[in-house]
């Protein structure tokens, strides 16, 4: 059974970073892309950033230089460094990963099947 627990949110001022990180656990964990997605009220879920196996990355327009998704395998975990963080930043966000292992870094959140919790992100101006 895939598990994914994220860790990291909290409250942080304009200007500010985080780190997010996303533990796995219950299969080989460098095998598979992983992915940050989130959610703010009333709004869809959208993509933020993935990795590949493969350490390719994507990452959606409105974090480009702003947000970093890296991984570490000897630690099965995923992390989403934030920084010049912005009030629209604000949204619970969730750790993925995909059914498939050697698979291109994916960005629909349809292709993700098992998802963590998530985890507050509160950017105040």
């Amino acid at each position: 059974q895939v598990q994914l627990v994220e860790s990291g949110g909290g409250l942080v001022q304009a200007g500010g970073s985080l780190r997010l990180s996303c533990a796995a656990s219950g299969r080989t964990f460098h095998s598979y892309a992983m992915g940050w997605f989130r959610q703010a009220p009333r709004r869809e879920r959208e993509f933020v950033a993935a990795i590949s196996w493969s350490l390719n990355t994507e990452y959606a327009d409105s974090v480009k230089g702003r947000f970093t998704i890296s991984r570490d395998n000897n630690k099965n975990t995923v992390y989403l460094q934030m920084n010049s963080l912005k009030p629209e930043d604000t949204a619970v966000y969730y750790c993925a990963t995909v059914t498939s292992p050697f698979t291109r870094v994916q960005v629909s959140p349809e292709v993700y099947n098992y998802w963590g919790q998530g985890t507050q992100v509160t950017v105040s101006s």
